[in-house]
């Protein structure tokens, strides 16, 4: 495409020709653009906090004094993206459950159909229970079960199975990993799921003295016969889940490994959790299940690096899960361990208000950890009924917001912002440096060539913006408090 053509159409566009509009679906309205086109559609997307993914003319070429302007790289050695998502949680399919099947289609379709909506590939579940669970819960609560004669997948069965596989339906090449909030109660010392005491305002979890934990200790019992039975704890996981056609091609020991919570969790040494590497990197090997290190949610990258130090437990690890604050460590460990694949695990939660300026910090986040080597971005909570108030009693922000007594549903401003990337920037995409008078920007270059440049203008005012790609310069407007998508295909 050349700068004069490129030119021409935006002319029409400020004339009001349809030459390059496209359906806010996206993707799959280029299509059959693209063979009657010689100069291949381009879209221009925005969103503000009152009017959400809206096809906008370009603006018509020309100078004008208080453009801003965005120059961006075509070549970049970037990592490849490998997907965005979100998490599968109990309690994101029982609101789901409150809609009609008609609606509730309709959102799945939105998030998950290749080209539709949200486009998402990879997605995180839990091992058990978790802070979104209906109730505490594992695989096995049978004390001493080592032979795990007990185990048992019937709770998933009810909930994160049927949403897996409704996620499915729509994308059949979706890519699932998973982690542990706690192991089965009896595996630890304090032989109960949490770790600490609810906050004021939360439920009461039971927890006495004698059972809470700190950081900086193992609260897993640290004999063998644990280690080789909860490695295989995960192989049965890894088994049952495959039997209802769902393959689960990553596994990290445990998420945020560190905190001790009033909802499940465990507190490991990088040391302990070296120990179970040993033993889960072989029973994972025979399944075909990659191990990543993780979650780590400190901002401490020596935490990676006595693992990965340890000789029999390091060579199993292939990636690490970043979230909270180990944002603070991830351009340290991707500087350091180049080869180790990185995935922002777990998007920070909100408070179940949903709002816009909240919605703009998580733009932000998005930002740092794209530029920082990510491959990998996963929202939490994809669905939540209204105040987001989790079994335990915490508050949380979701991509969807169920209204249970109304029975009716909206995608919240979060998803939007997440859509702005996810919808445009395809598995494979490379990152591409962008420079100028303004930097509020993400852009990539997707496999088949295609441009998409994000930008966020966070000013009361809208500000002209003119997106530079080699020889190509695109005149466009940024609405007042906006994020915005450029799309050009095969530029």
């Amino acid at each position: 495409m050349n700068r004069r053509a490129l030119l021409r159409g935006a002319a029409k566009l400020a004339a009001g020709s349809s030459a390059f509009l496209v359906a806010p679906s996206g993707l799959e309205a280029f299509a059959g653009q693209v063979a009657t086109d010689r100069n291949g559609p381009m879209t221009w997307i925005s969103t503000t906090e009152t009017s959400p993914w809206q096809t906008r003319p370009l603006r018509p070429a020309g100078w004008r004094w208080d453009t801003l302007d965005v120059q961006v790289g075509e070549e970049s050695d970037a990592p490849a993206i490998e997907g965005f998502g979100a998490c599968f949680n109990e309690l994101g399919w029982t609101s789901l459950q409150a809609l009609s099947s008609e609606d509730r289609e309709t959102v799945l379709e939105e998030l998950f159909a290749p080209g539709k909506g949200g486009n998402f590939s990879i997605c995180r579940m839990p091992i058990g229970a978790n802070d979104f669970s209906r109730k505490w819960y594992s695989y096995d609560e049978t004390p001493g079960d080592l032979a795990l004669e007990h185990f048992s997948i019937a709770n998933d069965l009810e909930t994160l199975v049927p949403f897996i596989q409704s996620a499915q339906r729509y994308n059949p090449k979706l890519r699932v990993w998973a982690s542990p909030w706690s192991p089965p109660s009896w595996m630890k010392r304090n032989k109960f799921y949490a770790e600490a005491k609810a906050h004021p305002g939360q439920v009461d979890n039971g927890i006495r003295e004698d059972q809470l934990g700190r950081e900086g200790e193992d609260m897993f019992l640290q004999e063998e016969p644990y280690f080789e039975a909860y490695a295989r704890y995960f192989g049965r996981f890894i088994d049952a889940y495959k039997q209802k056609g769902i393959a689960v091609g990553m596994v990290m020991p445990q998420n945020e490994f560190n905190s001790a919570q009033s909802f499940p969790s465990c507190t490991w040494t990088p040391e302990g959790l070296a120990r179970l590497v040993r033993h889960l990197g072989p029973v994972m090997e025979e399944r075909g299940v990659q191990v990543f290190f993780g979650t780590l949610e400190r901002g401490n990258r020596q935490l990676l690096d006595r693992v990965m130090d340890d000789p029999q437990a390091g060579r199993w690890i292939k990636g690490v899960g970043v979230q909270w604050a180990g944002k603070s460590a991830v351009s340290a460990i991707h500087k350091k361990y180049p080869e180790l694949t990185l995935y922002q695990s777990e998007q920070e939660c909100g408070d179940g208000k949903n709002d816009w300026n909240y919605a703009g910090y998580c733009w932000n986040l998005m930002k740092h950890y794209l530029r920082n080597g990510v491959r990998g971005y996963m929202y939490w909570n994809v669905s939540l009924e209204r105040g987001g108030m989790s079994h335990w009693g915490w508050p949380q922000n979701s991509l969807v917001t169920v209204d249970a007594k109304t029975r009716k549903y909206q995608f919240n401003h979060e998803y939007y912002v997440l859509k702005h990337v996810s919808h445009f920037v395809q598995p494979g995409a490379r990152r591409l440096e962008a420079e100028g008078t303004f930097d509020d920007v993400l852009a990539y270059r997707n496999p088949d060539g295609s441009i998409a440049v994000i930008l966020r203008n966070e000013s009361d005012v809208e500000r002209p913006v003119n997106v530079t790609v080699g020889n190509t310069t695109v005149p466009a407007m940024m609405p007042a408090n906006s994020f915005s998508t450029l799309f050009v295909a095969h530029a």
